[in-house]
Formats: structure tokens, sequence, C-alpha cells
């Protein structure tokens, strides 16, 4: 048993009174004040310092070396292993104890996880990405002639262009493990093909990938920056809406009546912007992100404001620049409390993510999943940006990963 003392805890949604956490195998044996346990129980005194559930990013790619999107179809299937595993390792220490993969994340990822062949946070995986000929995430640039009729297959991506054929995807995905789909319905910025405001899919082809996924209990996450694209995902059953950046707070006050969210994703905008010639990207999805940018703001403000419940993700790509990924809760900070960060960044992602109340909380019985802070963002949320010298504990599934406790 772990006994955790002298914390201030943060239990995923609010400040609570108690000061002691023991923690029993792989899950949370009781919170409260002063708690007392058996001699052979590691102690651990944690000085006052701030204690939160582990982090979750509910928009993650664990099998994208770089941004060089067009290329990464061409890299062996053992080399992307190996990126992934680094990327996961990092992401762990980091504090982030939890990831939802947005494409490409498989069941082989999840195996070497579950076995423990290295360290890494909670991994869910929605296997390869669904896109339309043309569309966003077809990897193919516009001069690429093929002979072949085939639909493309990719590292991260693949295209579907018909009700049938989306049926028999989705199925087939789940057969594979997935716990979601991700779909894609609007244009992007980061691929050529399609524009921003290009409406993906018929609606019945929608439907069907909704249909197969409430079969199996669960959820469909959307690519989708416009205001169009999120009311489609209202009319046709889409749960989790990503990006979203170019939402209106009409169509907010919507998403809020549904049990719908948004996962904006800030740092993959920035990122892009600051770096566009040193990623590789063409000045065509420079002025799109540096569009998407400037109105992002206001759509999170409308939701917000509409009272949308918010998840968190970060939405990078490569190990040098998921270096980058705790400075989504400093950007988010620009337009919410900082305690609502926190919240999006555990209770509502857990939600997000069907997992209410087994992560993303403090609670008698949720998995052991926590970090410890020197600092309290409550106050300071620029601790995520200095996340090494500040993370000073962290727990995943009962286990102390890092200790600088002493």
């Amino acid at each position: 048993m772990i006994l955790l003392q002298n914390a201030k805890i943060f239990d995923g949604e609010k400040i609570i009174n108690q000061n002691s956490i023991l923690i029993k195998n792989n899950k949370f044996k009781n919170i409260g004040v002063n708690l007392k346990s058996s001699k052979d129980t590691n102690k651990i005194n944690l000085k006052n310092y701030f204690v939160m559930p582990g982090l979750i990013d509910a928009h993650f790619h664990a099998n994208t070396p770089n941004y060089d999107f067009y290329s990464s179809d061409k890299y062996p299937k053992n080399y992307i292993a190996f990126h992934a595993h680094n990327i996961l390792n990092d992401t762990l220490f980091r504090g982030f104890t939890t990831v939802r993969d947005a494409g490409g994340g498989d069941i082989g990822i999840k195996m070497a996880l579950d076995e423990r062949l290295f360290q890494g946070p909670r991994f869910f995986y929605p296997g390869k990405a669904i896109t339309q000929t043309g569309g966003h995430g077809d990897m193919r640039k516009n001069n690429f002639i093929d002979n072949c009729v085939c639909e493309y297959d990719g590292n991260i991506t693949q295209v579907v262009d018909s009700p049938d054929k989306m049926r028999k995807v989705v199925r087939e995905e789940f057969r594979k493990g997935a716990t979601h789909i991700k779909l894609i319905i609007t244009g992007g910025v980061s691929t050529n093909l399609a524009p921003i405001n290009m409406n993906h899919f018929s609606d019945k082809e929608i439907k069907i990938c909704v249909e197969e996924a409430n079969r199996r209990d669960s959820y469909v996450m959307a690519h989708c920056h416009t205001d169009e694209g999120a009311k489609r995902c209202l009319k046709l059953g889409i749960r989790s809406i990503e990006h979203g950046s170019l939402i209106t707070f009409e169509t907010a006050k919507q998403i809020a009546k549904t049990n719908s969210y948004v996962v904006p994703t800030l740092s993959a905008g920035h990122l892009i912007e600051k770096n566009s010639k040193r990623l590789g990207l063409s000045s065509a999805s420079l002025q799109k992100v540096k569009k998407v940018n400037k109105l992002r703001s206001k759509a999170i403000q409308n939701c917000f404001k509409a009272g949308v419940k918010l998840g968190l993700g970060s939405d990078l790509h490569g190990r040098e620049y998921l270096k980058k990924q705790s400075n989504e809760l400093v950007l988010r900070s620009y337009y919410q409390k900082n305690i609502d960060v926190l919240r999006s960044a555990t209770s509502i992602n857990a939600e997000i993510l069907n997992m209410r109340n087994k992560i993303g909380t403090i609670k008698k019985e949720a998995f052991a999943d926590l970090i410890v802070l020197k600092k309290n963002p409550i106050n300071d949320i620029n601790v995520f940006n200095n996340i090494d010298k500040n993370l000073m504990l962290i727990i995943k599934d009962g286990e102390i990963i890092k200790n600088s406790m002493s």
C-alpha cells in the first residue's frame, strides 16, 4: 500500500478538505484526514504540495514521428513502433496518465502497454481515422497519379467512400479492439486536398458510422473545424467534436443541450503557425492555420459561455514537438479559469472517454492515477510550462512512476 500524507487535493472537480490518500493495489482505497496505515505501508510526506488526478490528453497521436504526413506511409511499421514507444513513455513522464489516440493507434500498442513491455499512459484508440477520397487525411498529393482504383489506406488514416464500406470498416476497427471511432467530416490545415469548409461524407455514411459505434456502446469523435460541421455532428449523433475552431454562440447553445463535447486543440495551431517552414508544411497550410487561429479563441469563448463541456487535447505530432504537450493547459487558461482547465484535463476528459469515476478523479475505487506538483496550478497555471521541474510524483495504476519527493 501507499499512503500520501500532508497533501492539498484537487479531486478532478474541486479542492477537498482531506489531506491523505491511501492506495491499495491499483485503486484509491481511502481519502481522508490524517489517515493511518500499517507499518509496511510506503508513506510519502507531500509537504502540502498540490495533488490532482493524472492528466488526460483527449486528442493524441502516438503513430506520427513528425509532421511529414505525406512520407509517413513509407516508414516501416517497426520504425513507427519505436517512435510510438518513445512518444508514449515521454508523455507519461509529463504527467499524462491517459491518452485518447485520434488516428493510427492500434491493438499492438495497447497490448505492449498492457503487458508492460514499456511504460506509458492508459491508451484508448480508434484504429485508423476514416476520411473520404480527396478529404483531409487523404495523404496523396493532387499530382499523384495512381492507375489503381484502390481506396487509400495509410499510416494513420484510411479512405471510405460508400455506406456499405463504412459499415465494414467501422466493424473491422471494433473487431480489432477500437475503443472509439475517428471520423473526419471537414477539411483541415495540415493536408492540402480539401479546403477547411468542405463537408466530408454523405449523411448516410456518417449515420452508419454512428450506428455501428452505438451498437458497441461506444461513440464517434469527429475532426471538425467549421460551424456547419458542428451542426452536422449534432444532427447525426456524433458525440465528440474535435477542434471546433469556428463554432458560433448559437451552435454552442445547441451543443450544450446535448450529450456532445467539444475538444479544442490549441497547441497544434500555435505550433504550426510558429514553425510551418521547419515542419515542412506548405504555404497553403500556413494560411489556413493563421485564419483558424484568429477565430478559434472566439469559438472557445462561445462554447464556455454557452455551457458546453470542453475536453482538452494537444493534437501534436512527433517526440520533439510533444515536449510542448503540457502547454495546452496554459493556452486554455487564456479563455477559462485555471480550475476549469484542470477539470477539462481530468474529470471532463474522463467523461468523454466513457470512464467517469474511474479515471480523472481522486475518489474511492477509482484507478490510482495521480500527479503531485510543487506549485498550485489553480493559482499559477504556468507550472505546466516547466513540468519537469515542478512535477514531483507520478502514480499510474497504483505504481510509482516518478518520485522526487525525497
